[in-house]
């Protein structure tokens, strides 16, 4: 990783139904074009939720786009408020045949699980590989109802930017407390009110129920289980989402996958070690090149 930074540029996408996507792009420094590689944030995150990653695989050679899911950060909210795991796959497939090339979908919980059905319409010769960071079709509800439960008790906003940093320091008691406050702006908005709200539309969690409506974990299996290209699975030791028993279920569903596991990480794993998920991530898509 000795070539310089690069800065990404903004760019826009259109997902299903004509709705605007952002991203941040980098393109990799010199002549030589690397992978293009696809980050897809989970709910209630945003592109910015990879912290480094980006600029680092950037930095090794790679196309790197990290998008906005529709109704979070600067992509457009849907219209009707609806919000379906299909709807988010299908703006995957959109911006793959947009971008124009193969590349490696590299997806984080509700991204995750799009990037399955993406890379199942798209076919190995458009979707290369996939990288799962903690998420499987089957996994752990408890440990999704208690992102829910954080989301939803947080919908109407905050006071202040240190109200909010007390709130993900008491949802994330795994990582030390800190307080970034250009930081925290890249996932809250700023309201007319003066109150700061989390940066993604408030339809989202109604349009996400706690039953198998909204991820439908056979279909899943079934679509991870036709797929022949390189799959890896990132879990954080830490997570409640995907215990060592939702580890077991993924791996006969898919023996060939790779499996990594960070100790250091929780659900969030990209964020809590972001240096040993890029280093993964770095490895994974070289070893399969």
């Amino acid at each position: 990783m000795s070539r310089p930074l690069t800065q990404p540029e903004q760019t826009s996408f259109t997902g299903v139904d004509g709705i605007a996507l952002r991203a941040d792009e980098w393109r990799p420094v010199g002549a030589q074009v690397g992978p293009t590689i696809i980050l897809l944030h989970g709910g209630g995150q945003t592109r910015h939720s990879w912290k480094q990653t980006g600029q680092l695989l950037a930095n090794a050679g790679a196309h790197v786009v990290s998008l906005d899911t529709r109704g979070h950060g600067t992509s457009d909210w849907s219209s009707d408020g609806r919000y379906s795991l299909e709807l988010f796959t299908g703006d995957v497939v959109e911006v793959v045949e947009q971008i124009g090339t193969p590349v490696t979908l590299v997806g984080a919980s509700m991204g995750g699980l799009s990037s399955i059905g993406a890379a199942a319409q798209l076919g190995p010769d458009k979707a290369r590989g996939l990288v799962l960071v903690d998420v499987v079709p089957r996994f752990d509800q408890a440990g999704s109802a208690r992102i829910r439960d954080f989301m939803t008790a947080n919908v109407g906003g905050f006071d202040t930017l240190e109200d909010a940093a007390d709130a993900i320091a008491a949802y994330l008691p795994h990582r030390p407390k800190t307080f970034n406050p250009e930081g925290l702006k890249r996932n809250l908005r700023a309201g007319q009110d003066g109150r700061w709200y989390w940066h993604w539309d408030p339809a989202f969690v109604r349009s996400k129920p706690g039953d198998d409506r909204f991820v439908r974990a056979e279909h899943l299996e079934e679509q991870l289980a036709s797929l022949s290209v390189p799959i890896l699975l990132i879990r954080g030791k830490l997570s409640d989402v995907v215990p060592e028993e939702a580890v077991a279920g993924f791996r006969e569903v898919v023996p060939a996958a790779e499996v990594i596991e960070l100790a250091d990480a929780a659900h969030t794993a990209a964020a809590d070690d972001n240096d040993a998920f890029t280093h993964v991530v770095l490895d994974f898509i070289g070893a399969h090149r």
